[in-house]
C-alpha cells in the first residue's frame, strides 16, 4: 500500500471514531492526525495515524496498540486484536457503549 492509500484508509477510520464518539456522546477531540477521547471520569484513550509505519497507533491506560490496514481490517501487530473491537472493549471499561 502506498502512502496516499494509506492516507485515506486511516483517516477514514479517524472519522468514523470521531463519528461514533460524536453519536454516544463521549467528548473526542481531533487535531490533524491526532483523536483524543475523553470520558467523564478523567480517562483518556488517545488515537493517531502513524505515517512512517503505516499504521494506527491506540494508546490506553491498559496500553498501547498498533495497528496494520490488512484484508480489509485494521490489526494489531501484538495481538492480533481488531481495532474497532478494541475500542468498543474500552469503551464499555469506561461504562460507555460506542456503535459503529
Amino acid at each position: 500500500m502506498n502512502e496516499s492509500e494509506f492516507n485515506l484508509l486511516a483517516d477514514a477510520a479517524l472519522d468514523k471514531i470521531e463519528t461514533a464518539c460524536d453519536a454516544c456522546g463521549v467528548d473526542c477531540n481531533r487535531s490533524g492526525n491526532l483523536l483524543e477521547v475523553e470520558f467523564d471520569n478523567g480517562a483518556m484513550i488517545i488515537i493517531n495515524r502513524h505515517d512512517i509505519n503505516k499504521e494506527i497507533w491506540l494508546a490506553a491506560k491498559s496500553g498501547g496498540f498498533h495497528y496494520a490496514y490488512r484484508d480489509g481490517l485494521w490489526l494489531s501487530q501484538r495481538d492480533n486484536s481488531e481495532l474497532f473491537t478494541r475500542l468498543s472493549e474500552l469503551f464499555s471499561a469506561q461504562g460507555d457503549a460506542i456503535s459503529w
